[in-house]
């Protein structure tokens, strides 16, 4: 009688531990995470985290000089989803040190990704920084490992041609495009 009460309970634990194993969201951002990439994996694994996706290496031929440490993911039907940044040239042993998010598909708890806008960085996030370039307005965002360009089109006119001014939050109105969205595991 016993061995039975065991053997329903073991089963019963087992049943119990796969229901609430959550599987992983292909397109989540979470601190260290980005889908199925962690801030751990070597590029020699990306083959079998990508497997049904294609993976792009450039190469030190490629024409676009110092971008040989770039790899381009894309879906099997052509999108673009992602480009890692490593953190050695050619070797397969090397880490993924940044990504550019592309396809917004990948989101972060809170629903930010590549289409979003400043209202949506700001809303969820603490800013950390504001870096003012010739172009763009790059949001720093230390807590999920972020940073976000906007073109500075989309800010007021005082801002465009000068890197002089320094750009506050305030400054950058909530409609304002996301034009590049970079998770950087620069720091680990």
């Amino acid at each position: 009688m016993i061995k039975k009460i065991i053997q329903v309970f073991a089963i019963s634990l087992v049943v119990f531990s796969c229901q609430n194993d959550k599987k992983q969201d292909p397109f989540e951002i979470t601190t260290n995470r980005i889908g199925l990439l962690t801030n751990e994996i070597q590029v020699k694994e990306l083959d079998s985290i990508f497997a049904k996706d294609s993976i792009a290496k450039r190469t030190p031929g490629d024409q676009s000089i110092g971008y040989a440490n770039e790899i381009e993911i894309y879906e099997k039907g052509g999108t673009k989803l992602l480009i890692l940044e490593t953190d050695e040239k050619s070797s397969p042993s090397s880490i993924i040190k940044s990504i550019e998010i592309i396809d917004p598909r990948y989101k972060t708890l809170a629903g930010l990704s590549s289409n979003g806008v400043f209202k949506d960085i700001k809303d969820h996030y603490k800013v950390s920084k504001i870096n003012n370039t010739l172009s763009t307005a790059v949001i720093f965002v230390d807590s999920i490992q972020a940073y976000f360009t906007i073109d500075k089109k989309e800010l007021p006119q005082k801002f465009r041609g000068t890197t002089d001014i320094e750009i506050k939050e305030a400054d950058i109105p909530d409609s304002s495009k996301i034009k590049n969205f970079w998770i950087s595991w620069d720091n680990n």
